[in-house]
């Protein structure tokens, strides 16, 4: 009986090694899409990151796919750390193994926002419609809505709320980690230094030295793009001429009708699509600063208002603390959700 036991033990701490040792693979892979075309320099080519789960070259099984929009600032890269959390999240059951696509909307201004200028390119087309054809076309993915989520952490949290407002017929399930760009509010607002320090800027070149000036930039060359308006080749709804403040409404409202808490009443087939999708969540950190808890809470109060459910949580933390790491959003509370309410196909025998 005690080799017994003793063999039993080795055999679970041996399958429970091989469990915590099994590793997905990422995948550089890239995509032109005609929807990026531009006159702007923008490529039409972009970089993509996929991560497959373990197991993916040994069996012909189809995965849901989570489509993770990066933020302000980044790229495509999935960071070896990231990857780790990835692997830790599937041995330790927190959700069952998905693929994980990441694509490169770092533009030459820092960041599509996952919107259709029109001007500089096309990204919400290109993230709904060619990448997700293309990892169906490509991957082995369940090729259905309900097996599509879409999250992304602050511009991507942004985008990930945005683009599920507008394809409730895409993707089933959306979470938006801290979210940015929800509504004008503190450094993006009129009363804020921001607008005086971008009259003093002249060059595109001299923009992208600062932060918030660039954001705005940004802001401005996604929804309000302007080719005929240098040296930014787009309109701005506050600025500065002979030190006066001088508010543009008509710039306003195209920049309401691209930011989630003013769509919801621009709009009501934004409204209808919020309800025809199976679960909304975001979160923030406390400590984020109010530019973006003011935002979140005006915003889940608004989706309250109108009655769309969805899941709101506060947490004790930064804008940037704890999101990828084993502590962090990612493996407690993003992919259980999407664990829950995805469609991850027949169980594996």
């Amino acid at each position: 009986m005690r080799y017994f036991m003793l063999a039993l033990c080795v055999m679970i701490t041996g399958l429970s090694l091989q469990g915590q040792s099994a590793k997905g693979k990422v995948i550089i892979d890239s995509l032109y899409s005609k929807n990026l075309e531009n006159d702007f320099g923008e490529k039409t080519t972009r970089a993509l990151s996929v991560y497959l789960p373990p197991g993916y070259d040994s069996d012909d099984r189809r995965y849901p796919v989570i489509y993770y929009l990066h933020g302000f600032l980044n790229n495509h890269t999935l960071r070896p750390e990231m990857v780790e959390v990835l692997d830790y999240a599937i041995a330790n059951h927190r959700v069952r193994p998905f693929i994980l696509v990441v694509s490169d909307q770092q533009t030459t201004y820092d960041g599509s926002f996952y919107s259709n200028s029109g001007v500089f390119g096309n990204w919400e087309d290109f993230t709904a419609y060619d990448l997700v054809k293309y990892m169906d076309d490509n991957y082995r993915t369940l090729a259905d809505k309900a097996s599509r989520g879409i999250t992304g952490h602050s511009m991507g949290g942004y985008g990930a709320l945005k683009i599920a407002m507008h394809h409730p017929d895409i993707f089933s399930s959306v979470y938006a980690l801290s979210p940015g760009a929800l509504t004008v509010v503190r450094e993006y607002g009129p009363n804020s230094s921001t607008y005086r320090e971008l009259a003093a800027i002249k060059t595109m070149e001299a923009v992208m030295g600062t932060y918030f000036p660039k954001v705005i930039v940004a802001f401005a060359r996604s929804w309000s793009p302007n080719p005929d308006n240098p040296p930014f080749y787009c309109d701005i709804p506050f600025e500065y001429v002979r030190e006066e403040l001088v508010v543009h409404p008509e710039v306003l409202e195209k920049w309401y009708a691209n930011m989630p808490l003013h769509m919801i009443d621009d709009n009501l087939d934004n409204l209808d699509n919020l309800k025809q999708l199976k679960a909304i969540k975001m979160d923030w950190g406390r400590n984020a600063g109010d530019r973006f808890t003011i935002q979140c809470d005006m915003f889940s109060q608004r989706l309250e208002n109108v009655g769309v459910e969805h899941f709101a949580e506060e947490y004790i933390g930064t804008h940037v603390s704890g999101i990828f790491t084993r502590e962090g959003r990612v493996p407690n509370a993003m992919l259980p959700f999407f664990d829950l309410y995805l469609d991850f196909g027949p169980e594996k025998p």
